[in-house]
């Protein structure tokens, strides 16, 4: 089955379509059925559909922080297209930025860099679409979206309403939003994010505050204030060396680590007894310092990667055909033909190992769809 299902050119319903093509890890099962909406009237017809057959609705977005089961899902995956854009003078100094769900994110940012606009420029490579950006509150290189966001326009599942929320209503934290709470706490999507609108600075100068960047510009002779530009390239540079573009048209199609979703896990934050006893294990285990970053509230927050490593899972340790990336020990790869299953074993394997080493449980952070 395909076609128009409200008689208008709003909405396009399929059935039975494989996830794998739709994710960058390219595994996955059938999903029942696939709408794919060009405004909020698709949408609106869309749920009314999922309603009349009881069905279960998945937002998908790039599908490039998502691990969907063997078993696919039996409901119904929505997709947001409008991709458009608008650029609105806000002042001498700053312009709004409006941008459509379905667009996407790093052809984004390049406009934005090209425009000689300030704000996302650490944030080149990340895949996916713009309508994910709020819900994760992407970030990079010592920079995140909501440092930007002025207001998120959605879609309130429940109630049908629309509404624009500003950015302190987003409840934004490390990775998360009030959008991904809400789906964690009923287990389905809450919003539909329709346009995401930003607040960016007109200043041909990029943010430097990661030390990788920093080195990097460094090593490159830039300027001590480098252009947008100079920052972008250098941050898809960095990207590429540890294969995290895995966007399908940016990344090496020879790249064997190419298909992944991007970092597995998220970099734990603890309190001030959990991060002694990292540390105390760590010199235990003749580990070396731990990489680690203090946090304003007094706890401390650590990286995955190194503490993945340090538990002896070094990068390309693999399970069948599922591993770690053999560049990036955040990543975990599909080599070719790999099932959900095989990824989802290894992800087990390394958390039991990293809590067992350093009492530390890490979270996955994609999401993770058909699993029980």
């Amino acid at each position: 089955m395909s076609g128009q299902l409200d008689g208008s050119n709003s909405l396009e319903l399929e059935n039975d379509v494989s996830m794998a093509g739709l994710t960058t890890l390219a595994v996955g099962g059938p999903a029942r059925y696939v709408a794919t909406c060009r405004d909020t009237a698709g949408i609106h017809a869309a749920l009314d559909f999922a309603r009349r057959e009881r069905l279960p609705v998945f937002l998908l977005g790039g599908g490039s922080n998502l691990l969907v089961s063997d078993g696919g899902f039996d409901g119904l995956v929505l997709r947001i297209s409008d991709s458009s854009l608008h650029l609105n003078k806000d002042g001498a100094d700053h312009v709004e930025v409006s941008v459509g769900a379905g667009a996407r994110w790093d052809p984004f940012v390049a406009r934005c860099v090209h425009e000689g606009l300030a704000g996302i420029e650490c944030l080149s490579g990340i895949p996916g679409l713009a309508g994910a950006a709020p819900i994760q509150n992407i970030g990079a290189y010592g920079q995140e979206v909501s440092e930007s966001v002025l207001a998120v326009d959605v879609l309130d599942l429940k109630s049908g309403r629309t509404q624009r929320l500003a950015s302190e209503q987003c409840q934004f934290g490390y990775r998360t939003s009030r959008f991904k709470a809400v789906r964690e706490r009923r287990g389905q999507p809450g919003y539909a994010v329709l346009k995401v609108h930003l607040r960016l600075r007109r200043k041909d100068e990029g943010a430097v505050r990661y030390p990788d960047l920093e080195r990097r510009l460094r090593t490159t002779k830039s300027p001590a204030a480098p252009p947008l530009a100079e920052v972008r390239r250098v941050v898809l540079e960095i990207r590429r060396e540890k294969s995290m573009v895995i966007d399908p048209e940016l990344a090496d199609p020879g790249d064997p680590n190419r298909r992944s979703a991007g970092s597995f896990f998220v970099n734990p934050v603890v309190d001030a007894d959990a991060a002694t006893a990292v540390l105390q294990r760590a010199q235990e285990l003749d580990a070396g310092d731990p990489h680690r970053w203090p946090m304003a509230d007094g706890r401390t927050k650590f990286s995955a990667a190194w503490l993945i490593e340090a538990s002896g899972f070094g990068k390309g340790y693999r399970k069948g055909r599922a591993a770690i990336s053999t560049r990036h020990a955040l990543a975990l790869v599909n080599l070719g033909g790999a099932q959900a299953a095989e990824l989802m074993a290894l992800a087990e394997e390394i958390r039991s190992g990293v809590s067992s080493s350093f009492g530390v449980r890490l979270t996955p952070e994609p999401v993770l769809l058909g699993f029980s």
